[in-house]
């Protein structure tokens, strides 16, 4: 019998752009508990690029050629044995072994139905964008409607969904910016931003509850004074200093709580009835996927870059 193959991106070697590879492969089976998900958008997010690098190797183990990729929207091809939660032909959301592919593996449990009206664009943002600003807010940072937090690089594929959810929330919003996106961040809702190109956050911040830090480095260095004792920085890039954070009084995190499916699902309607809007900075076909991480690592995005990989 002749196996089915699909068209998929592939990763020989460790290293930039160039070694993005669309190839013809093996389309996978759904093993006992796994769903077989045909995409439609996915994201292309920086994680990936990092791994791609090399830069991850000893934290995501990859056996090379791997195709990259996580975060997906798309339709349920068929299921695995014991899988009773999804069938074919349901419209879904979450995380996909090789999302950049036509077809991709994930187990049951990583996967969210989709609301009926929200689109499969704005599906694909959710995990590692909105999903990652609901982390950062409220299962990491327990932040509080009447609180205050700042958000840095909010006009980011996280940044722009942490300063909606948060107001959502109740709290006051202060975020830091370049000069191009001051606009974009204000209509999002941001109660003051800060242009980082002209003015250093820290002279017109003090007594936040909480950070989100997602650039690292100095900029994390810096963040430690605007937070009140007994505040929380929050990272997304690497674990923050223990040092710091007993020696300003405040609690430092990462990636020690995730959401719940019952948060995504949450996630999900705030989007399909506007609550949330997702922005989309832009979208490539997946055989210009070398153009996505490109465009990802130069880091002057606003909101996620996706791509279309199947149309339904």
């Amino acid at each position: 019998m002749t196996e089915s193959l699909m068209k998929a991106i592939q990763v020989g070697k460790y290293g930039g752009p160039d070694v993005l590879k669309l190839e013809e492969i093996k389309r996978p089976k759904p093993l006992a508990g796994e769903v077989l998900v045909k995409v439609a958008y996915a994201a292309a997010i920086p994680l990936d690029w990092k791994i791609r690098n090399g830069w991850l190797k000893e934290i995501f183990i990859k056996t090379l050629p791997y195709t990259p990729g996580t975060a997906v929207s798309g339709i349920v091809e068929a299921v695995g044995e014991g899988v009773t939660g999804f069938q074919q032909g349901d419209r879904v959301f979450g995380n996909v072994n090789g999302g950049y592919s036509e077809y991709g593996i994930a187990p049951a449990n990583d996967l969210v139905h989709m609301p009926e009206n929200l689109n499969f664009e704005d599906a694909a943002t959710i995990k590692g964008g909105a999903e990652s600003a609901w982390k950062v807010l409220f299962s990491e940072g327990e932040l509080e409607a009447g609180q205050t937090v700042l958000i840095h690089a909010a006009a980011g594929g996280v940044g722009q969904f942490a300063v909606q959810l948060a107001k959502w929330k109740g709290a006051k919003v202060i975020a830091t910016a370049s000069t191009a996106n001051l606009d974009f961040v204000k209509s999002l809702g941001a109660d003051l931003v800060i242009d980082y190109t002209t003015t250093p956050f820290e002279e017109k911040v003090k007594d936040v509850d909480l950070v989100i830090e997602s650039v690292g480095g100095n900029n994390e260095d810096r963040s430690w004074s605007v937070l009140k004792r007994g505040g929380k920085l929050v990272s997304l890039t690497q674990p923050p200093s223990a040092e710091k954070a007993e020696q300003y009084g405040v609690t430092a995190k990462f990636n020690s709580k995730f959401p719940t499916s019952e948060d995504l699902q949450v996630i999900a309607q705030l989007l399909a009835n506007g609550t949330l809007k997702a922005e989309i900075d832009s979208i490539f076909p997946l055989s210009e996927t070398k153009k996505a991480h490109e465009k990802s690592e130069s880091r002057h995005g606003r909101g996620r870059i996706l791509l279309k990989v199947n149309s339904f």
